[in-house]
């Protein structure tokens, strides 16, 4: 039914939230380090390995690897944005 479809839909999008806001948590703390080591915002060699593994696990999702890559560069655009926050 539509209902239930829907009721779903609801329901991974709460946990897509949730869950990209504890990623960020994740994400700012390691900014922090960053800033307190004196290290990059970027890590351009860590980057590219989440991208592919992200493509492998879209992959085996069944999910569109262009879509999936296109959204963990827009995480890591923000992640990045973050991260050079820290350091001024």
């Amino acid at each position: 039914m539509l209902a239930d479809h829907r009721a779903s839909i609801d329901r991974l999008d709460a946990i897509l939230v949730y869950t990209l806001g504890e990623r960020f948590k994740h994400t700012q703390a390691v900014g922090k380090l960053k800033a307190t080591h004196d290290l990059p915002p970027s890590d351009p060699t860590r980057e590219a390995a989440q991208i592919k593994r992200l493509e492998d696990l879209a992959n085996r999702a069944d999910l569109d690897p262009e879509f999936a890559k296109k959204f963990l560069n827009f995480i890591i655009a923000e992640v990045i944005q973050h991260h050079q926050k820290h350091q001024s």
